[in-house]
């Protein structure tokens, strides 16, 4: 048995229940706003938009440094490593995410580096409108491919040595 995939199981496990959260809160923010047209909605729609990303990231690393330890380095890391997801490592692991979760996560990615990079209250909901329209089909995808990945840590982890 291998212990350290269990344990790996178990952290994206725990990061997928944490993403949810963050999921849940845009919507309801998103939905307060427009119920309200009161903007400071738009700073929790942006900020849990930014955490639905780097949560998802955060999986994507510990699989980076867990199972293949080879993690993108240099200026673009970021969009390397969501490159990398989408991509089977021969003798190492399948595709962690399909190239079309891939592309949808980049708008995402995007935007995270807005967010980092100005000031929440510069961002339009017109910007945000388009994100939180395709959030709920992006996530279950997402979190359905994370799902199988699981599959195949767990049976690696349950592998005799």
């Amino acid at each position: 048995m291998k212990k350290k995939y269990l344990a790996l199981a178990g952290r994206i496990r725990e990061e997928l229940a944490e993403i949810q959260q963050a999921v849940d809160r845009a919507r309801t923010g998103w939905e307060r706003y427009q119920l309200t047209g009161d903007d400071f909605y738009l700073d929790s729609v942006a900020f849990n938009l930014h955490s639905f990303y780097t949560g998802l990231e955060r999986i994507f690393e510990l699989i980076a440094i867990n199972v293949e330890q080879s993690k993108p380095e240099g200026q673009n890391w970021h969009q390397e490593l969501l490159r990398q997801m989408a991509v089977e490592i021969e003798l190492i692991r399948p595709p962690v995410i399909s190239r079309e979760t891939r592309i949808s996560l980049d708008e995402y990615r995007g935007f995270r580096h807005v967010v980092r990079n100005i000031y929440t209250f510069r961002l339009s909901p017109a910007r945000l409108k388009p994100l939180l329209d395709n959030l709920a089909e992006v996530w279950e995808r997402t979190k359905r491919e994370l799902e199988r990945f699981l599959l195949f840590i767990e049976a690696r982890g349950n592998e005799k040595q």
